[in-house]
Order: C-alpha cells, then sequence, then structure tokens
C-alpha cells in the first residue's frame, strides 16, 4: 500500500470520528479546529495505518513530513513561516505561539481539515453594538503586570474602555495559547493580576468569558498531559 492510499484512508477514518471545532471567532461568527481537536484522534488512526508524522521548522519554512514507517516512502507539506508579535511577550514566547500556528495549519492541510473562509464570514457585517452606560468609565493609559516571564502590558492608546478591554483578552488568549503546561496558564493570571482586575471591575462580562478561555486552554493542555 502506498503513503497515499494511506494517507487518504486516514483521512476517510478521521471523517468518522465527527470531529467539533472549539474555536470560535466571536466577531464572525464562526468556528474553527483548534489542534487539540483533531491532533489526538490523527494520531491514533496513523498509528493503526502504519504512518508517522512530524514537523520541522526552519526561519523560511515549517515541514511536514508523512512517512509509510512500512517501504519508507514520504509525502512532504509545507508552509512559508511567518512572525507573531504578542504583547508583552518575550521572543521565545513568539516563537512558540507561530510553531502552535504552523502546526494546526498543517495538519489541517494533510487531513483536509474544512474550515469557514473568515473573509467571506465578515464580509457585510459589522460587529454587534457595544452596551450603552451612562458613566462609561475610561480605558487606563498603561496597564502592566509584573515583570518577567509571561507578563502583559497594555499601552491602547485609547479611552474607549471596550476597545481597552479587546486588546487586554486577544494579548492574554494568545499568551495562553503558547503555554506547554496547565500552570502556565494559571501563571499568567497570577503575574497579570493587575490587568485581569482592572478587566474585571471595567468589563465583568469579558472577564468572566476571558476566565472561560483561560480554563478551556488549561483542560486541554492537562488533557494532553494526562496523554
Amino acid at each position: 500500500m502506498t503513503v497515499h492510499k494511506k494517507l487518504m484512508q486516514a483521512r476517510v477514518k478521521l471523517l468518522d470520528t465527527k470531529l467539533e471545532k472549539s474555536g470560535h471567532n466571536k466577531f464572525a461568527g464562526y468556528k474553527y479546529f483548534e489542534l487539540g481537536d483533531f491532533l489526538p484522534p490523527t494520531t491514533r488512526i496513523f498509528n493503526e495505518l502504519g504512518l508517522c508524522g512530524v514537523i520541522t521548522f526552519t526561519t523560511e519554512y515549517a515541514t511536514l513530513n508523512i512517512t509509510d514507517v512500512d517501504d519508507g516512502s514520504m509525502i512532504v507539506i509545507t508552509s512559508p513561516m511567518a512572525h507573531a508579535e504578542l504583547k508583552g511577550a518575550h521572543d521565545i514566547q513568539n516563537l512558540g505561539a507561530c510553531e502552535t500556528y504552523q502546526r494546526r495549519y498543517l495538519w489541517s492541510a494533510a487531513m483536509e481539515l474544512t474550515e469557514n473562509d473568515p473573509i467571506d464570514a465578515t464580509a457585510g457585517s459589522e460587529p454587534p453594538p457595544k452596551p450603552k452606560a451612562e458613566h462609561k468609565p475610561k480605558a487606563p493609559p498603561v496597564v502592566e503586570g509584573k515583570p518577567g516571564e509571561w507578563q502583559i502590558k497594555i499601552d491602547s492608546k485609547t479611552d474607549d474602555i471596550d476597545v481597552w478591554a479587546d486588546v487586554v483578552i486577544e494579548a492574554a488568549v494568545m499568551l495562553a495559547e503558547t503555554a506547554k503546561e496547565p500552570q502556565h496558564v494559571t501563571k499568567i493570571y497570577q503575574v497579570n493580576k493587575t490587568i485581569m482586575d482592572a478587566l474585571k471591575e471595567a468589563r465583568k462580562d469579558r472577564f468572566d468569558q476571558l476566565m472561560l478561555d483561560f480554563k478551556n486552554i488549561k483542560d486541554k493542555l492537562t488533557e494532553a498531559q494526562n496523554g
């Protein structure tokens, strides 16, 4: 059996698992596959069929090599490397975010996972109206966590508390997605408690959603640890 035929069988088997998309773009209103949604069943299927997938990175390309362990034949999938710049993150954390996204895109391409087109999803749409408040608080000009690893520094350059909250949540979630262990997510909260408290006081509903996002990320990391 050729590596191409085995990969096709793997795709069909993955379809039969009835995957669910846990990623959610709240603005555009569509869901997408996160790495933890499909990689564990894909790994089991590859093991059953005698396939092995290995990802490597260079400064220019991310590469997924899918090898038939029986005859050594191989399929190679590549993607140009890009750069991530998380607010307040160290270089290694930005690199981790980039590699995490590349892994998701390479495996999605290999397994032919269908995704919503974010351009089609947002075309002609507008963000939902923000709730009106009589005494809307102003955003703090600069707020930052404790110095060191996992620190977030927010300088949104706006008085709009809703825009500020969006920046906080985007930075916090992107940083949490670079975590390798569940306790890292807890550490992000602890290091940046000043920011979390400010968000909770200004927009309790957005704070609650962020805590739910953190919990989902921690749960996936815990599941991956327990194997």
